[in-house]
Formats: structure tokens, sequence, C-alpha cells
């Protein structure tokens, strides 16, 4: 039987990104879930990672969740968070 590993995953959130969270009212965990469990994982500008998520609002209709990251082997910093609703513009097939 095969053991797993579990490797700690750090999550920094720079101030800017975090004012653009509150700003946005878009919930810490969803960022935490969508770097943890993305969709989609698409590269950015400058090396940076930009990791994707479809998730929804209560009463609103499906968003797609971008979390853009400089990541540094187990870290992940968050320079920019935004949902957007032209899914189609960003997902890559």
């Amino acid at each position: 039987m095969a053991s797993r590993v579990h490797l700690a995953v750090e999550i920094v959130i720079i101030p800017i990104a975090r004012k653009k969270l509150e700003k946005r009212g878009i919930q810490q965990k969803w960022v935490e879930e969508t770097i943890q469990k993305p969709t989609q994982t698409v590269p950015g500008y400058g090396g940076r990672t930009v990791y994707q998520r479809r998730c929804q609002k209560q009463g609103q209709k499906e968003q797609l969740l971008r979390v853009i990251c400089e990541v540094n082997e187990n870290k992940y910093v968050v320079i920019s968070v935004y949902l957007t609703s032209d899914i189609k513009r960003y997902r890559r097939t």
C-alpha cells in the first residue's frame, strides 16, 4: 500500500489583494480552495500563475474566480483576486 505525503502549502495574501477581497465580497476560503484545487491553471504575465475556479455567490449567476499568484516552492503569494462573469474569455479548453 502506497503512503500519501502531505506537503504544507503557505498562502500569503498581500495587503492590496486583501483589500480587493473585502471590496469584492470574495471569501478567503474561496481563494485557498482555488489555489489548492483549481479547475484550471494558466500562465500569467511576468511568470505568475493564474488559478481559476467557478463559484457562485448566493443569489447571483456563476462566475469565474481568478487568483493571480507568484509561486516559490511551497509558498503562494496572492497578488490579485477577482470574479468575472466573462468565463469564456478566460477558460482554456
